[in-house]
């Protein structure tokens, strides 16, 4: 069926967030999924409601996927790209029509929005940990993710860690923080608006 969102998988997303993440620490930014609360204030950060084309990197369990999702026009395409087979596997079972689901890895952004043939996105959305890699990893994300955004689009980063906002100032320049402390670990939601 088209456009239906199942409300919960079929395995418990916590046990499974819990196993990626001590098998993979350094590719998932936290050992539990996003609470309710920072699922409402990411998707109100980054205007999903008014969005044509999302892209999610880090789609985790999919709980962030599925919020996007819910507020999203009809029309509108979400790419969610996830670098964990595993992971990968349940974001595919979200039955929605308007979702790409991708295997790959945020440093081919560019080659991946070109494959789907989507126009440059109006929000990126990122959950993907850049306190756990390499300088020059995150500096060639970041500048993918700048470069792919529409003008006037948006950049929202949920993060424990600040390194996202050191990393993304040459690119983007000062964005605004917010904190939702309902969520274990409390978290650090960072905006940034591209400049047309």
């Amino acid at each position: 069926m088209p456009n239906k969102i199942p409300k919960s998988y079929k395995v418990d997303d916590g046990l499974v967030f819990i196993h990626e993440f001590l098998k993979h620490p350094l590719q998932i930014g936290s050992i539990i999924p996003s609470s309710r609360y920072l699922k409402r204030r990411i998707v109100a950060a980054a205007g999903i409601a008014s969005a044509n084309v999302v892209v999610e990197l880090g789609a985790g369990t999919g709980g962030i996927t599925r919020a996007i999702l819910r507020a999203m026009p009809q029309h509108a395409k979400l790419l969610s790209i996830e670098i964990n087979p595993h992971l990968y596997s349940l974001l595919k079972s979200i039955e929605d029509d308007r979702l790409i689901a991708h295997l790959g890895s945020a440093c081919e952004l560019k080659e991946i929005i070109s494959l789907y043939d989507l126009d440059a996105p109006n929000v990126i959305i990122s959950g993907i940990p850049f306190s756990t890699m390499s300088r020059g990893t995150g500096t060639q994300i970041l500048k993918a993710i700048s470069s792919q955004l529409a003008p006037n689009g948006r950049f929202v980063a949920y993060q424990v860690s600040n390194r996202v906002a050191t990393l993304c100032h040459p690119f983007l320049g000062s964005g605004q923080t917010t904190t939702e402390f309902l969520n274990i670990p409390p978290m650090r939601i960072f905006q940034w608006e591209k400049r047309a």
